[in-house]
């Protein structure tokens, strides 16, 4: 997903919209990401691509609104248009951007969250993109690709990839807070937003975010987050897992698995901050996730690297960050390949390097390269030579402007 441009909008307070709307508790977001991405060589063919996403929020304080204290009632939509890079010129798993997604203007989310025992204890109800919760990493957020942010496993593991960004699925999480430094969360949703077969194109299913589907599994999901300070300086870490109870292909043999599952962790953590400039921090993060081998083609994944934040002088709010991402074939499913006379899929690498400027109040410029090493795992090139897919060179910018 985008990274919001700024605190202050393009078009200000709307002419005093916004601070009227906000005088009775509800807020109004919106920002456009526009991503120019060109992969340079190797792959299916060298080519660029425009490709953007406007998104659409508002969030209302129902105790500002209505007198009912604790509740916030939240609606977002998205806009996607343009062209994709990764299925037209990559093939890769670790796909090139974050906004990726099929052109359409789709609900993303519909919620009511209430809460309760003076905010301890909080329950989300109705439609949501566990993305924006669940195995999250504040630094791994910076980057472009999307496996910085929704990760590898359950993006190709779970139906569509999962209610995440651009899907979302009717569900209930709970969260429970019992002090500043930990929070349990965990929730069950259904595990298929479009509410067809796993082999299906799920946004093309539902291409405007309105099938609320309760047809086939539960995902059930839960996560353990705690803060603390290593050598006085600030670190999250989590632990969590998932279990869909849906209806899983093993990836060689003629027949289903009732279940699917994964473990996953995910720290960041400062690990320097300058003594001259206190905005001016290091930091690290990595998570990584496992899931069976027998029915699901990725069974490994993991990315991790490190962030700088004000890198240069009298840029307090740029950042730059070198990302490393991996992405590992099953064993069944290359099984599966040398059954069927194909090269073997083996581990496909990713290396990224960016650097996010704050150029306005309103604007930021994204400078961003990636490398990809043996896409796909090693899968054969398209073009009939018998040749696996090159290595890849990926290039771009994108801006993102909030309004």
């Amino acid at each position: 997903m985008a990274q919001q441009a700024g605190n202050t909008g393009l078009l200000g307070d709307w002419g005093g919209l916004r601070p009227a709307l906000a005088a009775h508790g509800v807020t109004i977001g919106i920002t456009d990401s526009e991503n120019l991405l060109g992969n340079l060589s190797g792959g299916v063919k060298t080519g660029t691509t425009m490709q953007g996403l406007t998104t659409m929020t508002m969030g209302v304080d129902t105790g500002k609104a209505f007198g009912l204290p604790g509740g916030t009632f939240y609606v977002s939509a998205l806009q996607l248009h343009g062209r994709s890079l990764s299925p037209y010129y990559l093939d890769t798993l670790q796909t090139a951007n974050g906004n990726e997604g099929d052109n359409a203007t789709r609900l993303w989310e519909l919620w009511y969250d209430q809460v309760f025992l003076g905010g301890k204890f909080d329950i989300k109800l109705g439609q949501q993109s566990i993305d924006n919760e669940f195995i999250g990493s504040a630094y791994s957020a910076l980057f472009v690709n999307t496996m910085a942010g929704w990760p590898i496993v359950p993006s190709v593991d779970l139906y569509g990839g999962g209610p995440a960004y651009p899907l979302s699925s009717l569900g209930i999480r709970g969260q429970f807070k019992p002090n500043g430094n930990t929070a349990v969360l965990a929730g069950v949703f259904d595990d298929d937003p479009g509410a067809g077969p796993f082999s299906a194109d799920q946004q093309a299913l539902d291409p405007r975010g309105g099938r609320f589907s309760l047809k086939n599994g539960a995902l059930w999901i839960a996560e353990l987050q705690y803060s603390t300070k290593l050598f006085g300086l600030p670190g999250t870490y989590k632990f969590g897992g998932w279990y869909d109870s849906g209806s899983f292909a093993d990836q060689l043999y003629g027949y289903n698995h009732r279940g699917n599952y994964s473990l996953y962790g995910v720290v960041d953590q400062t690990v320097w901050q300058s003594a001259a400039d206190s905005n001016r921090t290091l930091n690290v993060f990595g998570r990584i996730m496992g899931a069976p081998s027998d029915r699901n083609i990725v069974d490994l994944g993991f990315n991790g690297g490190v962030t700088l934040t004000a890198p240069l002088p009298g840029r307090d709010n740029d950042q730059a960050g070198l990302d490393f991402g991996m992405a590992h074939v099953s064993a069944r499913a290359a099984d599966a390949d040398a059954a069927a006379g194909l090269p073997r899929q083996g581990t496909e690498t990713l290396i990224e390097a960016t650097y996010q400027a704050q150029a306005t109040k309103w604007l930021v410029l994204q400078p961003d390269i990636q490398y990809v090493l043996n896409p796909a795992g090693g899968i054969e090139n398209p073009d009939g030579s018998g040749k696996k897919l090159g290595n890849e060179l990926v290039a771009g910018l994108r801006a993102v402007v909030a309004f």
